[in-house]
C-alpha cells in the first residue's frame, strides 16, 4: 500500500520542487497552490489540471520528465470555487499573475473540462494555445447528478469522498494501476469538505462546451481503453465534437493513466508539444531540442499516425 507515496522519484519531486501558494481573488481564502518547474524563460508553459480528487502532485511523474527534456511545467491545485464562470475569471487572474499571455492545457477528467471552459471563456481574447484532454467530457450531463450539484455545499466530508471513490477502479487491476489507485486515494483524504463539494459542483452543475469557439485550439484527446469513469458514449461525444483531434489511445491506463502509465502519457505530451517546437509557443528551452532528438520524436509522431 502507498508505494507511489514512498517511491525515491515522489520524495525527490516533493524536496526538490517548492509547492507555491498563490492569491489573486478579492478572497484571501482562495488559494492557488502549484509547482512551477523548467526554465522560467518560457512563456508558453504546458499547465497541468487536475480530477475531482486530484492535487497538484499527481502529475509529478510529468513534471519530472518533462522538465528532464526542457519544457516549462505547472502544475495547479484549485481553489474553492463553485461555478465555472467564477473558476475562469480566476484562472485568468492567476495566468496575470505569472505573467502568462498563452498556455498550453493538460486537463484530467474534470481538469480536462474546465480546461475547454477557459478556452472558451477566453476565446475573444484567446489565452490557451492548445488543449490536451485525458479522460475528459464535454457535458456534465453526463454523470446525471445535475439536480445534486447545488446540494454537495451540505453534505459532510465522508458522504462527498464515497460519490468520488465510487468511480475508481472497482475491479482486478494490474499492480500499477492499483499503487496510482491508492495514491489518489490518498490525495483525496488531504482535502477537506469545501474544496471537494466545490469541485463535484463544478463537475455536475449543468454546463457543456460551445465547440465552435474553440474550434481553432489544436487538440489531442487522450483515453484508455480499458475499465474508467468515462462512458463510451463520452468518448464518442469527445471525438465529434473534436473531429480534428489528434487521438492518443492507451490500451490500459484505468483513471489515472498519468500514475500508471507515465511513459506513453509523457511521449504522446511530447508528441502533442512538438507542432509548437520553433515558434513563440513553444513549451521547451530552444537549446535542449537537437535535431537528432527531432527526428525522434517525428519517426514516434508517424508511428502514433499509422496506429490510428
Amino acid at each position: 500500500m502507498g508505494e507511489i507515496k514512498v517511491s525515491p522519484d515522489y520524495n525527490w519531486f516533493r524536496g526538490s520542487v517548492p509547492l507555491k501558494k498563490i492569491i489573486v481573488d478579492d478572497d484571501d481564502s482562495k488559494i492557488w497552490s502549484l509547482y512551477d518547474a523548467g526554465p522560467r524563460s518560457i512563456r508558453c508553459p504546458l499547465i497541468f489540471l487536475p480530477p475531482v480528487s486530484g492535487t497538484a502532485d499527481v502529475f509529478f511523474r510529468q513534471i519530472l520528465a518533462l522538465t528532464g527534456w526542457g519544457y516549462r511545467v505547472i502544475a495547479l491545485q484549485y481553489p474553492v470555487y463553485w461555478d465555472h464562470l467564477e473558476f475562469c475569471d480566476g484562472f485568468r487572474k492567476l495566468l496575470d499573475h505569472l505573467q502568462l499571455d498563452k498556455v498550453h492545457l493538460f486537463g484530467a477528467s474534470l481538469g480536462g473540462f474546465l480546461a475547454q471552459k477557459f478556452a472558451e471563456y477566453t476565446h475573444k481574447s484567446p489565452r490557451v494555445h492548445s488543449l490536451i484532454l485525458c479522460n475528459s467530457f464535454s457535458d456534465t450531463s453526463i454523470f446525471n447528478q445535475t439536480w445534486t450539484a447545488n446540494s454537495f455545499w451540505l453534505m459532510p466530508a465522508f458522504m462527498l469522498k464515497k460519490i468520488v471513490l465510487g468511480n475508481f477502479s472497482s475491479g482486478p487491476v494490474d499492480p500499477m494501476m492499483a499503487d496510482a489507485i491508492d495514491f489518489m486515494v490518498d490525495r483525496l483524504e488531504s482535502l477537506g469538505q469545501s474544496e471537494l463539494a466545490s469541485r463535484l459542483t463544478l463537475n455536475c452543475q449543468n454546463s457543456y462546451v460551445e465547440p465552435h469557439k474553440i474550434r481553432d485550439i489544436p487538440v489531442t484527446i487522450m483515453d484508455v481503453f480499458d475499465q474508467s469513469a468515462l462512458s463510451t458514449e463520452a468518448k464518442e461525444e469527445m471525438y465529434k465534437l473534436y473531429p480534428n483531434a489528434r487521438r492518443a489511445h492507451l490500451k490500459t491506463g484505468g483513471n489515472f493513466p498519468y500514475l500508471c502509465r507515465s511513459a506513453e502519457v509523457n511521449l504522446y505530451v511530447q508528441i502533442h508539444l512538438l507542432q509548437f517546437h520553433g515558434t513563440k509557443y513553444a513549451a521547451i528551452d530552444p537549446s535542449m531540442v537537437s535535431a537528432e532528438e527531432l527526428e525522434v520524436q517525428k519517426s514516434s509522431l508517424g508511428i502514433s499516425q499509422e496506429e490510428q
